[in-house]
């Protein structure tokens, strides 16, 4: 198995939180009371998502963010495209369409229902 680092992120309420992120084919790998994890994708390619909560948290406030990788970037916009979560400019949860930026990356933006802010960047 390669090294690997799972972001820690707040969730106000986890079966809200697993809802939210199934939308994207996240299924939870394990919930207890105090954590919860998410995996999207088959074994080896992977991406792991974990949550602690928070349900005092304020979204608006929120400054948690991670980044996640993906070696097929259009097909998790396609989904956050046909999802029930807005291409804004504000709001919580909301989106920003994929694009080359001046790093030579292409990224995409997704703000969760929690106000994290999850950047989704294409492998090269």
């Amino acid at each position: 198995m390669p090294d690997i680092a799972t972001p820690n992120l707040p969730s106000r309420n986890f079966d809200t939180t697993q809802a939210f992120y199934a939308q994207f084919g996240f299924e939870c790998g394990y919930k207890d009371s105090g954590w919860m994890i998410l995996h999207r994708g088959p074994p080896g390619n992977r991406v792991t998502l974990e949550f602690f909560p928070y349900p005092d948290l304020n979204p608006a406030q929120s400054s948690f963010s991670c980044c996640i990788r993906l070696d097929n970037l259009s097909e998790f916009m396609e989904q956050l495209e046909a999802s029930d979560v807005p291409l804004a400019s504000s709001g919580i949860p909301r989106f920003h369409a994929a694009k080359l930026e001046h790093s030579g990356l292409t990224i995409g933006y997704l703000n969760d229902i929690d106000g994290s802010l999850i950047r989704l960047i294409q492998n090269d």
